[in-house]
Order: structure tokens, then C-alpha cells, then sequence
């Protein structure tokens, strides 16, 4: 592939991969599965990898999740909501190592590895070891309250801390949550509750 050729498939690319993520993050209507979504990134990284007078850091690929739907409220996020970048081969697992090695050098890495599961990505607020708030990433600063549909969850605990009666006075800080507490992480369904 030449220059002119390349320039052209960037173009192309990025404006099917800004299609697919307003259907999936805005619209809620994914077009395409994510291993097929997965390998047009794959391709677009590809590109940019051999010719990077094209990367392009306001482009589509950078960004993270989509704008909030209007019909919920929104909700900033104190600190970014930032996603995971995926590797898709050992030489992008290798790259990725090294740039871990240059961030902590003369250290060295235990890793766990577990299986990917893509759900959504939320942001849960307790305030004295109570849910009092949840969101949605969103573009990673602004996400969606779905606070009732997370308290639906019955895996996503309403209260944090000792219920024990015993405890209550207790002076051991390791019993009590702080007083603000954010967990981040996904929330998924699998397939097999919608049968």
C-alpha cells in the first residue's frame, strides 16, 4: 500500500469506525459484532503504525464511549473514565510490556490474566458505605446516571461496611469504608438470561 492509498483507507476507516461507535455508544444499536468493530481498529492501527504523518490524536480512535443520551442525566466524572487499549497479538503484548518497562524500570512484573468479557463500563459512588450514585463512562468525562438500573444489580452491594451490632463503635478504620469511595469496573449480562 502506497501513501496516497493509505491516506485514502484512513479516511475510510475512521469515518466507518465514528458510524459504528455513534450506533453502538449513542444509538445503542450496534451494527457489527465487536470482533468485526475489533478488526477495523486492528487495521486503522496498522496503517498508522507505517505511516504516522497520519495519526491524528482527535480522531475517532482515541476517544472513549460516546455522549450521553439525552434522556438520562448527566453526570461528570471527578477523574477521566479511561478504557482499556486491547493487543490482538504477542508482538502488540510485547510493545505493550516495554512500555510498562520504561515506566517502572529495574522492576519486575507478576501478570494475571483472566478472559475478556465486554460489558459496560461504570463508575459506582458511595458515600459513608452507601450507593448513592451510579454512571455510565460515557466520553470518559460525562457519562449517564443509571443509578436505579445499577441498584437492580443484586451482585452490586447497596451498603459497604459491618452490619454487625457489635462492631458499631468500633475505632478500626479497616472495618468502614472511607467516606467517599468510587469502584470502577463493567457490568455484564450473560447470554443466557435472555432466553
Amino acid at each position: 500500500m502506497d501513501k496516497t492509498d493509505a491516506e485514502k483507507r484512513v479516511k475510510k476507516l475512521r469515518a466507518e469506525i465514528a458510524r459504528l461507535r455513534d450506533l453502538y455508544h449513542v444509538k445503542d444499536d450496534p451494527a457489527v459484532t465487536d470482533a468485526v468493530y475489533d478488526s477495523l481498529n486492528k487495521e486503522l492501527k496498522g496503517i498508522l503504525k507505517d505511516y504516522p504523518e497520519f495519526v491524528d490524536p482527535n480522531a475517532p480512535e482515541n476517544r472513549v464511549g460516546g455522549k450521553p443520551l439525552e434522556k438520562f442525566e448527566k453526570v461528570k466524572h471527578k477523574v477521566r473514565m479511561l478504557s482499556l487499549n486491547d493487543a490482538f497479538s504477542f508482538e502488540e503484548l510485547e510493545d505493550w510490556e516495554k512500555r510498562i518497562q520504561k515506566l517502572v524500570p529495574n522492576k519486575s512484573f507478576d501478570y494475571f490474566c483472566e478472559i475478556k468479557f465486554d460489558g459496560l463500563a461504570v463508575s459506582l459512588i458511595y458515600e459513608n458505605g452507601v450507593f448513592v450514585r451510579g454512571a455510565t463512562r460515557g466520553d470518559g468525562f460525562v457519562g449517564e446516571d443509571i443509578t436505579e438500573n445499577l441498584k437492580m444489580i443484586h451482585s452490586i452491594p447497596l451498603f459497604l461496611g459491618s452490619l454487625r451490632s457489635d462492631l458499631k463503635d468500633s475505632k478500626r478504620s479497616d472495618l468502614f469504608p472511607p467516606k467517599v469511595l468510587e469502584v470502577r469496573g463493567e457490568v455484564l449480562m450473560r447470554k443466557d438470561i435472555f432466553k
